[in-house]
């Protein structure tokens, strides 16, 4: 069970290219698991060498201003950089040894291969064509544009730094947050966004609760983790708030399957981290706008 985190962190790229041709999805998904592997050796390195936490909150915030300007110049879906910040931030708050970097080589890319290996699968059986399957429809054409990943950088370095001044275990989940709200580019969006992250957290916490005090057996939190995360990618392109009732507790389990920690601190520790992040999330995003007006006064 301890290896699950990186089970559950590569199966993340089957959520990348939903509305996107087999082709196109098999290499967006690709993409995004070479860089939850990536994320996950980076946060596995930081922990093997017990750097000090504002070292490991510093390459997270960097990992985060990168993720975001590949995601956002190829135009990947979803966007943003929160699952490779939360995979890299749990998984170097996590005691390891060497043999965990093998540990995530090994489990990470059999997960990421058989995501991928679902897809074609699945496409196979829709279209019986191989070539539509695995030949893109559109040439991966990148797009720099890096104001926006600048700006989910310092405020997810922002929110770590202050978010560990409380918490030396969980400060990973304020630069969650914090990179959640930056994401987009229009201040409106960012503004819903962290009114939405901090009300669907408070209200999601309620349910991993009460999956967290039931103390269930080992496969029932598995199947729980299942159906969470398909709840997740059907609510997440609806409705960002309802979707965090899914998220929430699906973290939460990830993160307790991994490593086992009393409900109680989870859930305190989650939403006031929580709103650390969209707090320093949303100032950011007020000064980065207000910032971008005056520029174009100018």
């Amino acid at each position: 069970m301890d290896l699950s985190i990186y089970a559950s962190f590569g199966a993340l790229a089957s959520l990348y290219g939903r509305f996107h041709y087999y082709g196109d999805r098999i290499r967006m998904q690709l993409g995004a698991g070479i860089i939850f592997i990536t994320s996950m050796l980076l946060g596995t390195l930081l922990s093997v060498l017990d750097t000090d936490i504002t070292v490991r909150i510093m390459v997270v915030a960097l990992l985060a201003t990168l993720v975001t300007g590949v995601v956002s110049g190829y135009r990947w879906h979803p966007g943003g950089a929160t699952f490779a910040v939360f995979a890299a931030g749990a998984v170097a708050t996590m005691p390891a040894e060497w043999i965990n970097v093998a540990q995530v080589l090994v489990v990470a890319s059999a997960s990421v291969l058989f995501s991928l290996l679902l897809t074609a699968v699945l496409g196979l059986l829709r279209t019986r064509s191989w070539t539509k399957v695995f030949r893109p429809l559109q040439p991966a054409v990148f797009r720099a544009d890096w104001s926006v990943p600048v700006t989910v950088g310092v405020g997810a370095l922002l929110a770590g730094l202050i978010g560990q001044t409380f918490d030396d275990d969980h400060w990973y989940w304020a630069m969650v947050a914090a990179s959640v709200v930056l994401a987009g580019a229009a201040i409106d969006s960012r503004l819903i966004r962290s009114l939405q992250r901090f009300t669907g957290t408070s209200l999601g916490v309620l349910v991993a609760a009460v999956l967290l005090w039931l103390e269930l057996p080992t496969l029932a939190i598995i199947a729980a983790v299942i159906l969470l995360q398909a709840a997740a990618e059907l609510l997440i392109g609806r409705n960002y708030g309802v979707a965090m009732l899914a998220v929430t507790p699906l973290a939460l389990l990830t993160v307790s399957l991994a490593s086992p920690t009393p409900a109680e601190i989870l859930v305190v520790d989650r939403v006031f981290e929580t709103f650390i992040g969209s707090l320093i999330g949303t100032i950011v995003a007020l000064i980065s706008a207000r910032t971008r007006r005056e520029q174009e006064q100018l």
